[in-house]
């Protein structure tokens, strides 16, 4: 274990676990850095053809990477480094040879519903809600949701779930195609493995072909897309905007924004 990340691989199937349920699996930078370096070490191996990645028991599969408080604690600058080695981090793991399965076993917020787009699979638990708040602070998610979210979910339904911030509950989220199939709570873990077995027991090149195949097809849209939202996100740091986000939040009021 690293930085609440532990890692572990049996034959072709390898296993992230998110472990840090005291800080509702929130993925500090120094997880993330972990979490970038599994991901190097990864693209190398042959001999992984799966990934799996879930959060350690407990209410959260994740509660992401920032939120006001973090914010007013770390300062505009550390925020923005922290952004972008979420941008990074989830670039590389999107990036893997391997077919990366997130396994949804807990509530999923912000930058955790970007680490889980950036996955190629996503199966949930029935029990599990998801929402991108970051509109209702005052800007937008910034570590790819803008970017991967509308070829999954489709540009209206991705506009909308990003510009009110709602929450939407597992069914919902099945039905709009943001997760590829819900199991009971109990039953998550023997899915995620039957699931992992199936695929590690096709042919290692129809996997890593079929996969490269459908990124190669998307990927000079994702680029273009990735340097407009890099820099965007990088701007909105300096509003009138996003200072209000995070005074409305310390103040527990609701924000007046201004759009500037």
């Amino acid at each position: 274990m690293t930085n609440g990340i532990v890692y572990g691989s049996d034959g072709p199937v390898a296993r992230i676990l998110i472990d840090r349920p005291q800080e509702r699996n929130m993925l500090s930078p120094e997880a993330l850095a972990s979490l970038k370096e599994i991901a190097a070490r990864l693209n190398g191996d042959r001999g992984v053809q799966v990934v799996v990645i879930v959060g350690a028991g407990g209410e959260y599969f994740s509660a992401g990477l920032l939120n006001p408080d973090l914010k007013i604690a770390m300062g505009k600058d550390r925020v923005l480094e922290v952004v972008a080695l979420a941008n990074e981090t989830f670039d590389a793991i999107e990036a893997l040879p391997q077919v990366v399965i997130a396994g949804l076993n807990g509530q999923v917020r912000a930058g955790a519903v970007e680490l889980a787009l950036a996955c190629d699979i996503r199966i949930a638990a029935d029990h599990v809600r998801l929402c991108m708040p970051e509109a209702k602070w005052g800007g937008f998610p910034g570590a790819g949701a803008p970017v991967r979210l509308p070829d999954i979910v489709g540009y209206g339904r991705a506009l909308e779930l990003i510009c009110t911030g709602r929450e939407i509950d597992a069914p919902e989220m099945e039905r709009i195609g943001l997760v590829e199939r819900l199991v009971p709570s109990s039953g998550l873990q023997a899915a995620l493995d039957a699931l992992a077995g199936e695929i590690a027991g096709s042919g290692p090149l129809a996997i890593r072909g079929a996969k490269r195949i459908m990124r190669v097809r998307r990927e000079q849209g994702f680029r273009a897309a990735r340097e407009l939202s890099d820099a965007l996100r990088h701007a909105f740091e300096w509003t009138a905007d996003a200072d209000e986000g995070v005074a409305a939040h310390r103040e527990n009021r609701q924000p007046l924004f201004t759009g500037r």
